[in-house]
């Protein structure tokens, strides 16, 4: 099994060993048993309340749970927001042990407690009767990374100290705050790749965005790679990869979404080149050596990460077979690359940009442009919504006419600017997901202008000085900048969104020829005790998978439903209400002969306060 490099001895089984389905993170199973015909009859098979919720009420922060259930081993794992494990039976949801942490619950970097979960790692060649043969990982938001028995729950001795390896001792440069182990490792041979989360849009100089080669066996430290040449690292930071990983374990490629480096909106301090710094990266998973790099956004300061691991598919196009994958950004474009050489297999061009008027930054003359496959989101915000300007007294109409307004990649400026693509826009952290047999790859998006403004460093303190809550005001210091800053989601006084509806989408694409196949408003708006109509879909969280029986599966939503819809025409076919929004990819396996769909359903204060513990299984019913 190549220390769950499991992907070429267990890829045909219906099992769902990562975080992303398997290594190349096409978040495809085989399974084959629920159809679009019979998908209707889905019913919960078990649920799994962990304990493990944080309304934000008490002393602990609300709870941002977004972990893709694992199974493997005849298990699920899930991994809480609290950092515990929970090993469940897969087919009657009967816990078989918990692993407790003893994690420390406070908010060190994120505003919420939030985890992406677990991963999985066992023996090539397994000694009988030795413990820890097989391992489950979680990481912490205090920079711990805990290793422990796959069969028993309990501590890996020989991992780090007692089981615990303390990641931060690592952190040596720029150390304001901790190495937060919120995504899990990437699993490799006996390797795992080890990203981190750090504390976003406060400080101009941050610690620098390592990746981490780590024995899977012991912790110790094998390889690191940073995006950030040393002499930039005392004035900027991050570009980190916070996201997952894909691994080609043919061509033994590591392939990184490296983000985007601070302080986010404001370049000046960083005016020199950083070539790997909103890039998706291959490096040599043993050594970690920079085999190629593409940059998909040139001095990002738009904050438009590259946020999720490439999708990892061999490509027919034009009678050749192309090793290729599939990156998505928050840019919304569909980046097709040669995965063994970076070149493109669909074109990229470099394209004029608005030039930034902000005293100290100098923006990016062009900016990488792909046409084809069609984008996710247009180059212009879709305009203000009639019915949000009726509503506010043409309050939205007079605000857009304040902002400045120039398309795609408009830079932030003293005055305000519309930023569309924004953060929250195109693709999220899940990625999409690839039907390796037919090419077809679907992904879950969102359309959300946001407001961008930068305030002379002074003004910004008389600002702070009356402001009992900083971050209730949109506000970020990125102090040792001359500038703070504001973010706001374009809305009027009432909080509807002020421009046009749909407000999030899911679509297909066939990678053969780059077309878009369909494009479906997804999920619905919920607010004030009320659904809004379909047509406007929901802002998206989390990711799709694809089944060879023909569905995708999703939750995502702000509406608090799962849905599975029909891979060839979109048609939804299925849903089912759950008690958060499950802001997690689903897992997808066959026990038994029976097959599996499970969720997690936690929610994230993005979306909504809704928030829960609940991991809930469905399968069809018994044939009488």
């Amino acid at each position: 099994m190549a220390g769950l490099g499991l992907a070429p001895a267990k890829a045909d089984e219906n099992i769902w060993p990562t975080f992303n389905g398997n290594l190349k993170a096409q978040k495809y199973s085989p399974a084959d048993q629920i159809t679009p015909q019979n998908v209707s009859k889905l019913t919960k098979a078990w649920e799994v309340h962990t304990g493990d919720v944080s309304d934000g009420s008490g002393d602990i922060p609300m709870s941002v749970w977004s972990a893709t259930p694992l199974f493997v081993n005849d298990t699920v794992y899930v991994g809480t927001p609290f950092y515990n494990i929970v090993a469940i039976e897969p087919d009657t949801g009967k816990v078989k042990w918990r692993y407790e942490s003893k994690a420390l619950l406070k908010a060190l970097t994120q505003p919420d407690m939030k985890s992406r979960g677990v991963a999985y790692w066992e023996a090539e060649n397994p000694v009988a009767g030795e413990p820890c043969q097989k391992r489950v990982y979680i990481g912490t938001m205090d920079a711990k990374l805990h290793a422990v028995d796959a069969d028993t729950g309990k501590p890996c001795t020989d991992f780090g100290e007692n089981g615990i390896l303390d990641v931060d001792k690592w952190n040596t440069v720029n150390a304001i705050f901790p190495f937060s182990l919120l995504q899990p490792p990437t699993v490799y041979k006996d390797k795992l790749f080890l990203g981190w989360a750090g504390r976003d849009w406060t400080d101009s100089a941050d610690p620098p965005g390592t990746v981490f080669a780590l024995n899977a066996r012991t912790g110790e430290l094998e390889w690191t790679f940073d995006a950030i040449p040393k002499e930039m690292q005392p004035k900027t930071g991050t570009a980190n990869v916070w996201a997952s990983m894909a691994v080609d374990p043919d061509l033994n490629l590591l392939y990184l979404p490296v983000s985007s480096p601070s302080p986010n909106f404001y370049g000046g301090n960083r005016l020199d080149p950083i070539p790997l710094a909103t890039s998706v990266t291959a490096v040599n998973a043993d050594t970690g050596q920079v085999v190629w790099s593409r940059q998909l956004v040139h001095h990002d300061i738009w904050d438009v990460d590259t946020n999720s691991a490439p999708t990892l598919i061999d490509i027919e196009k034009d009678g050749n077979k192309i090793p290729a994958l599939v990156q998505t950004s928050k840019t919304g474009f569909l980046f097709v690359l040669n995965r063994q050489t970076g070149e493109p297999v669909y074109p990229i061009e470099e394209r004029p940009v608005p030039a930034s008027d902000v005293p100290g930054e100098v923006a990016s003359k062009t900016q990488p442009y792909v046409a084809r496959p069609e984008p996710l989101v247009a180059d212009k915000w879709p305009g203000v919504f009639w019915l949000a300007d009726a509503l506010s007294f043409g309050y939205c109409s007079r605000k857009a006419a304040e902002y400045r307004d120039e398309g795609r990649y408009t830079p932030p400026s003293l005055k305000g600017t519309i930023a569309y693509p924004s953060t929250i826009s195109g693709a999220e952290w899940g990625g999409g997901a690839v039907d390796p047999e037919s090419q077809t790859y679907i992904i879950n998006h969102s359309l959300v202008p946001q407001i961008y403004k930068l305030i002379p460093r002074a003004d910004y303190e008389k600002i702070l000085s009356g402001a009992a809550n900083e971050s209730a005001g949109g506000y970020s210091p990125m102090r040792g900048s001359p500038y703070g800053f504001q973010l706001l989601n374009f809305l009027n006084p009432i909080g509807m969104p002020c421009w046009k509806p749909p407000y999030g989408q899911i679509s297909a694409y066939d990678l053969k020829t780059g077309d878009l196949l369909w494009r479906k408003p997804m999920g619905a708006v919920q607010q004030w005790g009320f659904y809004m109509p379909d047509s406007w879909g929901s802002v998206t969280i989390g990711g799709p998978v694809i089944t060879k029986g023909g569905l995708v599966f999703i939750g995502a939503s702000m509406d608090s439903k799962v849905r599975a819809y029909d891979v060839k025409t979109g048609e939804e076919v299925w849903k089912a209400l759950v008690d958060a929004p499950a802001v997690a990819m689903p897992a997808v396996y066959t026990y038994k002969g029976k097959q599996y769909v499970v969720f997690v359903a936690g929610g994230n204060s993005i979306l909504t306060p809704r928030v829960s513990d609940q991991v809930v299984a469905f399968t069809l019913p018994d044939q009488k």
